[in-house]
């Protein structure tokens, strides 16, 4: 009689409501307003950007065949999550199967980002240090193969994650203190014993985040190596690796902290501050980092909206 009772108890969670950022209505319009701006712009500013690099012929090289996955990844990560977060503010509801898809797709845009940025610097390392050989070593076919090894290598990886989340049980409460659904969130509404699996958004953080970091910072000591004492390539190497540095920065530091501050798992206004800027504020910024100061991106950008 007691395991029945038990049973009726721990009935099955089967959708999750996403606190998001609770507020007055004053409040709460405010936020919707602004997000929709930032989410419009964010997605015009790398689709215009993907069209200027598509249709200028001159930019047809590796660095921007990159810049395009990379805007691709701008307009995929945020549009896992902000859609559904301006939905919140009249529907905050989610079902179990559209969270953990949501759960995957973003851990898989993320992981992409993590892998493009390292083939990133590899390629600013190919054209500073061996310049005579780029156009061997970074043909065609090389890009092409390390585009799809992001993408498929990417969309792996959370594979163990969603493994795991399918095999516990969900009972009890089902609210979210956040606007978006991540790991560490549904296993603090777990009804199993997940005490083992503790470790694991760290040891997910440290392969994903740290690995690919220090291959970068590997590029950029050789890179840095190469050019030391050699004043003419300092300004060249300088201007063309200075976007990808930004980037480099805004994300792993961002990244960082949201997965791998202590008690990542504890979802307070903090951790929505960060993850507001990781998913919607950095993908914005990107397109005009690799714009602003790129002179053959602005002549792009003229050409195609026909500006003199």
């Amino acid at each position: 009689m007691a395991t029945v009772m038990e049973s009726r108890n721990r009935s099955t969670v089967t959708e999750f409501i996403l606190l998001g950022f609770p507020s007055d209505t004053g409040t709460q319009v405010a936020l919707f307003l602004l997000f929709s701006v930032v989410y419009v712009v964010l997605l015009a500013a790398n689709i215009i950007l993907i069209l200027a690099v598509t249709f200028d012929h001159h930019l047809h090289n590796p660095m921007y065949f990159f810049l395009i996955n990379l805007s691709i990844i701008n307009i995929g990560n945020p549009s896992v999550i902000v859609p559904k977060m301006l939905m919140d503010f009249l529907n905050k509801s989610i079902v179990f199967s559209a969270c953990v898809t949501q759960m995957f797709l973003h851990f898989a845009m993320g992981g992409s980002e993590c892998l493009l940025l390292v083939f990133m610097a590899y390629d600013r390392y190919v054209a500073i240090c061996k310049p005579l050989h780029y156009s061997r070593i970074m043909n065609r076919s090389v890009c092409a193969l390390m585009a799809t090894v992001t993408w498929l290598t990417s969309f792996v990886m959370p594979s163990l994650s969603i493994f795991i989340i399918s095999e516990i049980t969900f009972c009890g409460s089902n609210i979210i203190n956040h606007f978006l659904c991540s790991f560490p969130s549904l296993m603090l509404l777990s009804c199993s014993d997940t005490s083992a699996l503790d470790f694991l958004p760290f040891l997910v953080g440290a392969t994903i985040l740290l690995v690919p970091l220090l291959l970068i910072l590997f590029s950029y000591y050789k890179i840095i190596s190469s050019i030391k004492g050699i004043q003419s390539r300092r300004y060249k190497a300088f201007s063309s690796c200075t976007p990808h540095l930004i980037v480099v920065f805004l994300f792993y530091g961002m990244a960082v902290v949201s997965f791998m501050r202590p008690n990542a798992s504890v979802e307070d206004d903090s951790s929505k501050g960060v993850s507001v800027f990781y998913v919607i504020i950095t993908p914005l910024l990107n397109p005009m980092i690799y714009s602003l100061r790129n002179k053959d991106v602005i002549r792009a950008l003229r050409k195609l909206m026909r500006l003199p």
